[in-house]
């Protein structure tokens, strides 16, 4: 099918919720009781093909991002998906450095955005029949590197640069793709949420080594007693030769992980993840150096809302492990970039999954990386959540403890419509007899503790 044929003429923007605060899943130190939510955005052609993307949120704030893709799809109905497909780049410069809309910058706006270029990149995939890991693997690397915004980036990582790394790695892709293709990138999983109980987090823990899973990360940061007392239950239960990580949600200041993570050392722990604020660089720094002597790494990125970030994060040397979104930054161009610049500093990309359609869309660019970019898969590991996977038509398979490499076109995110009218917020059946103390704004979780915390 040729993308001349193929013309926008509406968008829908679904506000999309799931009551998973009820049983506590998600739950961390910060979001205590998240509803898991999407704005889901629907492209539709006069193709009869429709482009799909998401921006996962937590509940309250999903209508805040749907107001802005839908203010955002006034710029791109009409447009033909030609005008997207010749030169990515055009779109992408034209939202993000929107006159007046830049004014507000990353978050909502940035996020907003990406609902937008995803949704493009949803529909150039369908066109050419294609899952989406495939129409990136397939580009020349030329293009790749076109389709990037090179102005803030160029001193971690420069186009020519790009392109010469992705030119290296096109020797022996053919049999990491056909490899990879069979059984997809090694995956781990969240079974520690906060609110759980040791049987619960132990019950997870059995099903997933059931279906091969080696790889286990606990949320922490309520108590640092208590969390050292998890983080040996957890050892202990999926043994020494497992990998554990712990995740605080960036509930410490500086001083504070320094002093809990102090506490982690005897656990062959992988990595603590997001330790302190998303964007506190040079904290990140004096964490490297304090605790260059441990076995564990530091990783950050899924709340990290820019390349930027990513780049002063990776040139400092103060993370090893890269944690990408695939809805936190503008779209597909932005997650190549911060791939690119990972591979180039040697730092594993470790994509964060979850929520509704996260590990639907990061499996695409774990894909891409190990195929592409990085050109391996021997140190990579690609969050995935057991839940919500009933919401698609295409869900998430997992085997061996691998994601099963997507074969459907696009990023498969097609939502059951029946999931959608249950679901649908305010109006769907979930929410209608739902007391306002317990949804959007009015729903305030119990403190957890007061600041500061002591020890």
């Amino acid at each position: 099918m040729s993308s001349t044929s193929i013309r926008i003429t509406s968008a829908e923007v679904i506000d999309l919720r799931v009551p998973t605060s009820d049983q506590l899943l998600g739950s961390d130190p910060f979001h205590k009781a998240p509803d898991y939510s999407s704005a889901v955005l629907h492209l539709e052609t006069d193709a009869g093909l429709r482009g799909v993307s998401v921006v996962f949120t937590v509940g309250a704030g999903t209508d805040w991002i749907c107001h802005g893709i839908n203010d955002l799809c006034q710029l791109i109905v009409g447009a033909t998906l030609e005008d997207f497909s010749v030169a990515p780049r055009r779109l992408y410069q034209r939202l993000i450095d929107h006159h007046q809309l830049r004014w507000l910058h990353d978050g909502v706006f940035r996020m907003a955005a990406g609902a937008v270029l995803n949704a493009f990149w949803d529909l150039w995939a369908k066109s050419l029949d294609k899952p989406l890991w495939k129409l990136l693997v397939d580009l020349e690397p030329e293009f790749v590197a076109d389709c990037i915004d090179w102005r803030n980036i160029s001193d971690a990582l420069t186009r020519d640069e790009a392109v010469a790394m992705l030119k290296q790695r096109r020797p022996g892709m053919t049999e990491r793709e056909n490899k990879l293709a069979n059984l997809g990138p090694k995956a781990y999983c969240t079974a520690g949420w906060l609110g759980l109980s040791d049987d619960e987090i132990l019950q997870t823990i059995r099903k997933l080594q059931k279906q091969g899973f080696d790889s286990f990360k606990l949320k922490v940061g309520r108590d640092s007693n208590q969390d050292v007392r998890r983080i040996g239950f957890m050892r202990e239960a999926i043994g020494p030769e497992c990998n554990l990580m712990v995740d605080a949600n960036q509930f410490w200041g500086l001083i504070e992980a320094k002093l809990h993570v102090e506490r982690y050392r005897p656990f062959g722990l992988k990595w603590i993840e997001e330790p302190i604020a998303r964007d506190d660089v040079l904290g990140y720094v004096e964490l490297a150096e304090t605790f260059a002597d441990a076995d564990f790494g530091f990783a950050c990125g899924e709340h990290a809302a820019s390349p930027v970030i990513f780049k002063q994060l990776l040139k400092s040397k103060a993370i090893k492990y890269c944690q990408i979104d695939a809805v936190r930054v503008a779209g597909v161009n932005d997650v190549m970039a911060i791939i690119l610049m990972a591979a180039k500093h040697g730092v594993p990309v470790c994509p964060h999954g979850g929520g509704i359609g996260l590990c639907n869309m990061i499996q695409h660019f774990g894909m891409w990386d190990q195929i592409a970019v990085a050109g391996h898969s021997e140190t990579q590991l690609i969050e995935y959540i057991d839940f919500l996977q009933e919401a698609v038509e295409h869900p998430v398979q997992v085997r061996d403890g691998c994601y099963v490499a997507p074969t459907a076109p696009g990023w498969g995110l097609e939502f059951l419509p029946e999931f959608i009218e249950q679901h649908r917020y305010p109006d769907g059946d979930v929410w209608k007899s739902r007391p306002p103390e317990k949804k959007g704004t009015l729903f305030e979780a119990t403190t957890i503790r007061e600041l500061p915390h002591p020890l």
